[in-house]
């Protein structure tokens, strides 16, 4: 069995412990390293080189979001996500558009929270679901409204909806390429075009439109 390797980034030493208690119940997972505060946490990504990294947006020594930047430059980085309070459009946003999988409200249980960091770490996306609804309906208003179409996947070529279509269904782009017989750096490509074709400015973005918009 393969164990998930998890470091959890959080300032408030209660909490830290109770994520780390809940995550460990599950032979799946192991806990490896604790961190309180952004250099701390980006310290143990590098040394440890975990799975994933849960971080918290508020943190001293600058915060979750700046720890989620220097750990994305980090060669061959971890699977984050952002665990924390904050509800802030703002935080939302620069949290995925820096690389984070997943932006977990901290009201998630035990139980979930375990099954969305496996998720994450199987190449899926995760976003609490009352946030995705305001980030699908920012995304509706970023464009004027002679600029918005019926369906904001009618431009997408038909090996771009594949595409995107197993990307709804949380497929990395390596397990895309083995699917549809491609090249990892091709489907990279078409990952690309897909972005710019839907104005948004990640996979998770672009997820929550497929589901919202490709047939069942």
């Amino acid at each position: 069995m393969t164990v998930v390797r998890i470091v959890v980034a959080d300032d408030h030493p209660l909490y830290r412990e109770g994520v780390a208690r809940s995550l460990n119940d599950d032979p799946e997972l192991e806990v490896v390293g604790e961190a309180q505060d952004a250099d701390g946490a980006v310290d143990l990504a590098l040394r440890l080189k975990p799975d994933l990294v849960l971080l918290d947006v508020s943190m001293p020594m600058g915060g979750g979001l700046a720890a989620l930047k220097r750990i994305m430059e980090q060669e061959a980085p971890p699977h984050v996500a952002m665990l924390t309070a904050s509800e802030e459009h703002e935080d939302v946003m620069a949290a995925l558009k820096a690389g984070a999988a997943g932006y977990i409200l901290k009201g998630v249980g035990g139980r979930e929270l375990v099954r969305v960091a496996k998720d994450i770490v199987a190449g899926q996306s995760f976003v609490s679901p009352s946030l995705a609804v305001r980030i699908l309906n920012a995304m509706r208003t970023r464009a004027t409204p002679a600029e918005q179409p019926g369906n904001p996947l009618d431009d997408l070529s038909k090996r771009e909806e594949d595409i995107l279509r197993l990307v709804a269904a949380g497929k990395s782009n390596k397990e895309i390429g083995r699917d549809l017989d491609l090249q990892e750096k091709t489907v990279k490509h078409y990952m690309t075009s897909i972005l710019q074709k839907l104005r948004v400015r990640n996979r998770v973005e672009a997820a929550m439109l497929a589901r919202e918009h490709l047939p069942r």
